[in-house]
């Protein structure tokens, strides 16, 4: 079996070349938009209609969805295969999402359940998972250097979302500002479930759409994207500023807390900042090290886990993460890893396991091993595998 992989250089593409490949499939890669993003979906069409006319491909794969593969695919009528890792993404919004030869995975049910109406037949759900095997190799060769080095009470890797904050780079309303700021502080009372899009009023959604002369505007979607994207990019993203920022202040006053980022740290009192670290070589070892990983979803994804967590728990890493309504459905909550839906549960929660370490190691074990038995690139390549496999028989 042939397929066609469509990269762009997101962080889980050679994780899932190596399971293809070891499940004996033959990868061609396309990776013109990994050095060149700004290719555009005319050469995008023309590179995949050059690459079907001289290969037979049983399918093309890509991370994240690229409506100029579909629509190509869709004219040589062959199955387009794509895994969202990310949300938002707007080119979901696209008429492509509708194409026949589709074939498409949302690793947030929530993503999912507002997407699969609009192609019913060929929209699943898989949530995301991470290389056991690869952290395995990085860890079994730490040295009493690397634990001095990256061990902490406290860690956390990741942004600080103020570089890609596009609700800060545009001026609104008082009106407006002040209704986005009395709804981020509802917002960050409540985990587990997402209230900002269906409380927005039309005037606010307004107001921030044309205060941004770059708002995603596409001319070919089934739907007023508006709403969606004010609620998930603009805000949703303010929101992730505001919480890190907030919690990361709050919990220097009382912990060791380091940050591996390469967001400016300015705003941060109390914290270890540190640059951000290789996501292939030092992240591992930072999540294996330390003593307690914070992980802070950012609120567009609604239900879903992140990536963070499958690999803080592939590490062998203790995490506690905010509350989201899908961690029950793959692991036991003060068993596997532990969660928190208040500021306050989350600093008694840090001073606990601090000082019962014993506890700590047992439960950063426990997630271990049922990532590694449950919930590795090959368990989740096999299942969409068998997803496909199915999908053909019934067509």
């Amino acid at each position: 079996m042939e397929i066609l992989f469509y990269r762009y250089n997101n962080i889980c593409e050679p994780d899932i070349i190596q399971v293809f490949t070891d499940f004996g499939i033959t990868v061609h890669t396309e990776e013109m938009e990994m050095t060149d993003k700004a290719v555009t979906p005319k050469q995008c069409a023309a590179k995949i209609t050059e690459w079907i006319m001289n290969h037979s491909f049983a399918f093309v794969f890509s991370i994240n969805f690229f409506p100029a593969v579909s629509y190509t695919c869709n004219r040589f009528k062959i199955p387009y295969v794509c895994w969202s890792v990310d949300s938002p993404v707007p080119e979901l919004f696209s008429n492509a999402l509708k194409n026949e030869w589709n074939r498409i995975f949302l690793f947030d049910r929530a993503q999912y359940q507002f997407f699969h109406p609009m192609n019913p037949d060929h929209i699943f759900y898989l949530p995301l998972a991470t290389n056991v095997k690869r952290w395995e190799n990085i860890i079994l060769d730490m040295t009493e250097e690397d634990f001095a080095k990256y061990g902490s009470d406290v860690s956390f890797v990741g942004s600080l979302y103020t570089e890609k904050c596009k609700y800060d780079a545009n001026v609104i309303s008082p009106y407006a500002q002040g209704f986005v700021d009395g709804l981020i502080e509802a917002q960050l009372k409540v985990y587990g479930y997402n209230f900002i899009s269906d409380n927005l009023t039309e005037r606010v959604i307004r107001e921030i759409a044309d205060a941004d002369p770059d708002f995603y505007r596409g001319s070919d979607t089934y739907m007023d994207t508006d709403r969606y994207l004010v609620a998930h990019q603009y805000i949703g993203m303010k929101l992730a500023v505001v919480e890190r920022e907030r919690t990361l202040n709050r919990l220097a006053k009382h912990f060791q807390v380091t940050l591996y980022t390469n967001s400016d740290t300015s705003p941060l009192t109390g914290v270890n900042c540190r640059n951000g670290v290789s996501t292939l070589t030092e992240m591992p070892k930072v999540f294996h090290a330390g003593k307690i990983n914070l992980n802070m979803t950012m609120r567009p994804i609604e239900t879903g886990l992140s990536l963070r967590v499958w690999d803080i728990l592939g590490c062998g890493g203790f995490l506690l993460t905010n509350y989201q309504a899908e961690i029950p459905d793959y692991f036991e909550i003060g068993k596997d890893l532990e969660t928190y839906e208040s500021m306050n549960e989350l600093e008694q929660k840090i001073q606990y396991y601090l000082t019962h370490e014993e506890e700590r190691i047992e439960i950063a074990i426990s997630g271990y091993e049922k990532v590694a038995k449950f919930h590795t690139y090959e368990h989740r390549i096999a299942d969409m595998i068998r997803i496909l496999s199915q999908d053909a028989t019934e067509t």
